[in-house]
């Protein structure tokens, strides 16, 4: 199915404000509230991500409200062109490293409005996940409330009947219930149970992450303020300007991609890499493991020059690179212990 699924809702006027400019931190100043950014979340124990689709577009997924957005060219007169599927669609740098930091005990609750599955098919535990606008590859049995995650994309949208039918066994043998889509419609209430937790865990929450959102969206666009409220901070990590940027403790201008490869670089882990679709439907419980910034300013640093696109596309050779040289001072260091001659540069 394109990626346009919004083509599929009902006319609605009240679709915020689109087509803001971007903003575009400077080098050092990214460098700078990155190397904040990674003491902020060493400092915190209970960490909460809201992301919205800004940290899908890499992966060919529009967003809605950017300059190409597809409200934006909406409003122009504009028809949007696609290059993917929602199937065909790879879960990005950020959706990876999202999944090693939960996988560490360091991420504990994440908060979705995006409907293109790709938290779920990265890997991301469902149990510790809220998609408050549903998911383009599940059908929810209207009778015993089973979700069944998909491979493919279900037929239907705004929660009506897909044709398939409950395959749960009770006692008295199979539901039988119907089975139908989880996205909304603009009038569609929330899913309650995500909207608790959701709520829950931004009560609970230290620091709130808010990744590729404006915030416009009610009551999902409010739920970092609830982090705030109870005297946590609050980082907003957006190129366009965000309803909340005032409440702000840190915000952060710049692709989520970029900023996410040098939070991880700094701590010194890897993005794992995407090896295909695999939903977690529960986690193990997560013994958080103790950060500690890499206090090096060749990485801090080294996204200094060049213009928005250079950096974006030498991002991921610098990350590699720091790794390879890691690992080779690593060897050498081995080689020497084992009495072993060594390789030197020519």
């Amino acid at each position: 199915m394109s990626v346009n699924y919004a083509a599929g809702l009902s006319d609605y006027e009240h679709k915020g404000k689109c087509g803001l400019p971007e903003r575009y931190d400077p080098p050092d100043v990214l460098a700078e509230k990155v190397s904040q950014l990674v003491d902020m979340v060493c400092e915190s124990q209970y960490l909460v991500v809201h992301t919205g689709a800004g940290i899908s577009t890499s992966a060919g997924i529009p967003d809605f409200r950017g300059p190409k957005g597809v409200w934006t060219l909406e409003q122009k007169g504009e028809t949007p062109h696609f290059d993917t599927t929602f199937e065909s669609a790879c879960p990005s740098p950020t959706h990876m490293a999202l999944v090693e930091l939960e996988r560490l005990g360091v991420v504990r609750y994440l908060i979705s409005q995006n409907v293109d599955g790709l938290h779920v098919r990265s890997g991301f535990p469902r149990d510790k996940l809220s998609e408050l606008h549903g998911n383009m590859f599940v059908e929810q049995c209207d009778k015993c409330g089973k979700q069944y995650v998909r491979d493919t994309v279900v037929p239907t949208m705004a929660l009506r009947p897909t044709g398939g039918q409950c395959t749960q066994v009770k006692a008295r043998g199979r539901c039988r219930g119907k089975l139908h889509d989880t996205i909304l419609d603009w009038e569609d209430s929330l899913p309650e149970r995500d909207l608790s937790l959701a709520d829950e865990h931004s009560r609970q929450a230290d620091l709130a992450l808010v990744m590729g959102s404006s915030l416009q969206i009610v009551p999902s666009g409010n739920l970092p303020l609830l982090t705030k409220r109870r005297g946590g901070k609050l980082v907003i990590v957006n190129l366009q300007p965000s309803k909340h940027d005032k409440h702000a403790d840190l915000r952060i201008y710049g692709y989520v991609d970029e900023v996410m490869s040098m939070l991880l670089n700094q701590l010194g882990l890897d993005i794992p890499a995407y090896s295909g679709p695999q939903p977690v439907l529960e986690s193990p419980v997560r013994q958080r493991v103790t950060l500690k910034p890499l206090k090096n300013e060749r990485i801090t640093y080294a996204l200094q020059n060049g213009d928005v696109q250079d950096r974006k596309d030498g991002l991921l050779e610098m990350v590699n690179c720091t790794q390879k040289e890691e690992a080779e001072e690593r060897s050498a260091a081995q080689q020497e212990q084992e009495g072993r001659p060594q390789r030197t540069p020519g």
